[in-house]
């Protein structure tokens, strides 16, 4: 296999490549490659699964280039160990999570369409009903590239709709209020990191599991964005959310277009947003069906039925 990589910076190619070009002789020894330097492109040649190795621990050290100017043996050590974990992981098909022992996989062929799209494309339309794993598989994908360093930030978002419900009379500020609406994120977000870290992550503002209205003027870099139950979007405040993708960022879009809580005259912003940038290049948009349910087997047998009266 062969595979060319672009030296973003050629001003830091010395640092890329080490002091008489040592990290360049380490992928050789490490991966048996052969790395040919030409203007500012690396070849990469050698056994396909040891090419995507040598590649990861590339793009690791660029990535760390982008914010110093030098690598230290640390950093390179460190970015061929991260390289050659995520390789193990992905060979093993689990999703890296923080919470030690706890694998989380795909569980369905569908499933794991779903977690190939996140992975392989910067925006992730999914809908599916209830049961589906749409929340679960997005946060384990999400909280995966924040260990991988993959992303900086985690942005967990959703639309403050009562569901048939009336809430405004609840005591307490604004943020006692729009819990309940964050409380099914917080619940996916602690089985994949402790929950001391998950406080001390959000006291870093590394985390933020926030009410789709606080998303307004802002831009997101380096950042994985979840929009969680989208079908209760308006068609604005889909544009406002999509707009927020910053550079390097992901965003995965989730919701179930059968329980839509919006006044029957507002178009949901899922569905509209579904049809217009059906077209697009660079956009993944997965269908779950009820054969993805993985709650409890019951789940199914009560979608099913629900389904039978409309």
């Amino acid at each position: 296999m062969n595979l060319n990589i672009s030296i973003e910076n050629p001003d830091k190619k010395l640092a890329l490549f080490g002091p008489a070009d040592r990290n360049l002789r380490m992928l050789r020894e490490a991966f048996a490659v052969t790395v040919t330097a030409r203007d500012d492109e690396l070849r990469l040649a050698g056994a396909a699964d040891q090419v995507d190795k040598a590649a990861e621990v590339l793009n690791r050290l660029q990535k760390r280039l982008r914010r110093q100017d030098h690598l230290t043996a640390d950093d390179v050590s460190l970015a061929f160990r991260e390289a050659q974990h995520a390789h193990d992981v992905a060979a093993a098909g689990a999703i890296d999570v923080y919470v030690r022992g706890h694998v989380v996989r795909a569980k369905t062929e569908g499933q794991q369409k779903y977690v190939d799209a996140i992975f392989n494309h910067d925006l992730t339309f999914c809908v599916g009903p209830a049961g589906t794993g749409k929340t679960y598989l997005a946060v384990a994908a999400a909280a995966s590239m924040l260990k991988q360093g993959k992303a900086r930030r985690l942005i967990l978002a959703r639309p403050a709709v009562e569901a048939g419900e009336r809430l405004g009379f609840l005591p307490g500020d604004l943020q006692a209020k729009v819990n309940p609406y964050l409380r099914p994120l917080f619940d996916a977000l602690h089985d994949m990191i402790d929950i001391e870290q998950v406080k001390r992550f959000m006291m870093n503002d590394i985390i933020e599991v926030i009410p789709l209205a606080f998303m307004r003027g802002r831009t997101l870099n380096e950042s994985v964005i979840i929009l969680d139950e989208a079908q209760n979007t308006t068609v604005n405040q889909m544009l406002m959310f999509l707009t927020r993708l910053g550079n390097e960022s992901k965003m995965i879009v989730t919701g179930d277009t059968s329980q839509v809580d919006l006044e029957d005259d507002v178009e949901s912003g899922l569905v509209d947003a579904q049809k217009r940038l059906s077209d697009i290049k660079g956009i993944a948009q997965v269908t779950l069906e009820k054969t993805d349910i993985v709650r409890h087997r019951l789940v199914q047998n009560i979608v099913n039925a629900y389904e039978r009266d409309r």
